[in-house]
């Protein structure tokens, strides 16, 4: 006898993997980060989307997220599985190091913040309680979207990457007395007590206690014990479990939930499996960060943005530069420079996921007018989907400051003069000091320029031919020696900024042999056609390295290999020449000439 199914149960979550499934692709292809498509498909399919034909046409709740108390509960484990991957890559020496700027910058900065903000919202809500909530609301920033878009940008590791890391953290242990402050001024809620307020205290620290105590004693025997089983499914469900268990421990105890998976990752990230469960852990991470921007984006009210879009869109604009004027300034006596500073400011200007948390709690607790507190959610929801975009014109911004800085001795330096037979490199990153290196040790002179002043200057204490300059400017090529150079080495990363080197060296040396780096195919015809003598595209290149990798490992003898590996190249190198007026074709005959 066949049971009957609620298809309304499974409707969700196969709605989220449909909108995963198309978005992911999509966005990947158009080169738009995934976190803008989550975003927009939240506002589409939310409640204040498509949701609002419901009435009207019922079936559209079949396509729609109709359900965002239980969806932002899934949410809430997307940033969960964030932090506690974040606290795999990190240690206890580590965060030992970053105590200054998790405490010092981290505290100012939501201190001030707080303050400037509250003091413009009292005139808003003339209630002292509210402004310092909205003030404390609006000065936190997203960790959720925040950390991914500079993973994506590989930027963790940078000194705006670990600041900003540091004032995230700080506001993540500051979500629980914040949270506590609201119910303790309730009116709907019995008085809350210096009793009570020590006892949540108390309680907090116990469970921290003993999420440390415990793991430090548990979990490496316990992953010994699932390790030894050799069960792929079981290292998972133990994965799953810890993420689990710390977090909820946490969230009992009146913490934030993401802290106590932090702390357990953070304890993971002494043990020797610490990779295995990054690994195993990632898919989690991001599905469930995808439903989190998802739940983000349902927040978004259109209908209410349009009744007073200027309205909104000044509020939001004025949110996120008072932060990141106060951000920018207060990042310079913690060793952030002007480039570092700005970066940071425009990244944590932007609201945060915690601020649409406190603002609703404030709301059911009566210390905050709901049409206020309303507004500011879809100010802050606004400046999230901000973020990406903001990110990219802080790396802009970034990029342009470092331009202008006073440069040091050592980078300030000019070119010494001209020397017959010296190769110039342009560029001096990880490519560029590869092939200085090589150059050096054939005896072939070499000078290299960059336009990273502080990696000039370093470079240049450290014995190093590097100029800081740009190689697109013909005066400073003339300074360089281009005339009596014997060879150009192009080692950018950016596809424009080699092509501007390219055209300026050929207008001074049009008999000069240039050789340079290509992203792909495609970039690599568009360098011949604009005169390269050689362009080595990174993608077809590793292609080769690999497979003269595996002919030698499995026994085919090295001299066949390497004869057959230049071979290849030769006819790659023939095709790309050939076609650098029809870049449209070159993938496919690639793919063909590999094939054969």
């Amino acid at each position: 006898m066949s049971t009957a199914i609620d298809l309304h149960a499974y409707q969700e979550p196969i709605l989220f993997l449909a909108t995963a499934g198309v978005v992911v692709p999509v966005f990947h292809r158009l080169k738009i980060s995934p976190v803008l498509g989550f975003l927009a498909a939240g506002a589409l399919l939310g409640p204040y989307g498509l949701g609002r034909l419901i009435p009207d046409f019922p079936w559209v709740d079949w396509v729609t997220f109709s359900n965002a108390e239980g969806t932002s509960r899934i949410a809430e484990f997307g940033v969960v599985f964030l932090l506690f991957t974040i606290g795999i890559e990190l240690s206890w020496q580590r965060l030992r190091v970053l105590r200054r700027q998790v405490f010092g910058f981290g505290s100012l900065q939501v201190a001030l913040c707080a303050l400037a903000l509250g003091l413009f919202a009292y005139k808003a809500v003339d209630s002292l309680a509210a402004s310092a909530l909205i003030g404390i609301a609006l000065a936190l920033s997203s960790t959720a979207i925040v950390l991914p878009v500079l993973a994506e940008q590989k930027r963790l590791n940078s000194a705006a990457g670990r600041a900003s890391f540091s004032a995230l953290l700080f506001q993540d242990l500051a979500v629980a007395p914040i949270l506590f402050t609201i119910a303790a001024l309730d009116t709907h809620q019995p008085e809350v007590t210096m009793t009570s307020f020590a006892t949540a205290l108390v309680q907090a620290a116990l469970a921290l206690a003993i999420i440390v105590g415990l793991g430090r004693l548990v979990l490496r025997p316990f992953f010994q014990l699932v390790s030894a089983t050799k069960s792929p499914e079981l290292f998972m469900a133990a994965c799953l479990l810890v993420v689990f268990v710390t977090s909820l421990v946490a969230a009992v105890s009146g913490l934030s939930m993401a802290l106590g998976a932090f702390i357990a990752g953070i304890l993971l990230s002494e043990t020797e499996y610490r990779r295995a469960i990054d690994t195993t852990i990632q898919p989690f991470k991001g599905l469930l960060l995808g439903v989190f921007f998802v739940s983000v984006g349902m927040n978004l009210d259109l209908i209410r943005f349009l009744a007073a879009p200027i309205t909104i869109l000044a509020v939001a604009t004025f949110l996120v530069a008072t932060k990141s004027v106060i951000i920018f300034w207060l990042g310079r006596p913690f060793g952030l420079n002007a480039p570092e500073a700005a970066e940071t400011s425009l990244l944590l200007g932007p609201g945060g996921e915690f601020a649409l948390v406190i603002l609703g709690a404030a709301m059911a607790a009566g210390l905050i007018p709901m049409e206020v507190g309303h507004n500011l959610l879809l100010v802050t929801t606004l400046t999230m989907v901000a973020i990406p975009f903001l990110a990219r014109l802080a790396r802009r911004v970034s990029r342009g400051l470092e331009r202008k800085r006073p440069l040091s001795p050592e980078a300030a330096e000019p070119p010494p003069p001209e020397e017959a037979g010296r190769v110039i490199v342009a560029g001096y990153g990880r490519v560029g000091r590869l092939v200085g290196d090589m150059l050096q040790r054939h005896g072939v002179p070499y000078l290299a320029i960059d336009m990273d002043p502080a990696r000039v200057a370093e470079e240049r204490k450290a014995g190093k031919p590097v100029y800081f300059g740009d190689g697109a400017h013909s005066g400073f090529l003339r300074a360089c020696g281009i005339e009596q150079a014997r060879a150009l080495v192009i080692t950018l990363d950016t596809p424009s900024a080699i092509e501007a080197v390219v055209t300026a060296v050929r207008q001074e040396r049009p008999d000069i042999t240039i050789v340079s780096r290509a992203r792909d195919a495609k970039h690599a015809t568009r360098l011949y056609g604009l005169g390269v003598d050689d362009a080595v595209p990174e993608t077809i290149e590793a292609s080769l390295q690999l497979s003269e990798a595996v002919l030698s490992d499995i026994g085919v003898p090295m001299g066949l290999v390497i004869a057959s590996i230049h071979e290849r190249r030769d006819e790659f190198r023939a095709i790309l020449k050939q076609n650098n007026r029809k870049p449209e074709r070159i993938e496919f005959r690639a793919r063909r000439t590999v094939g054969k």
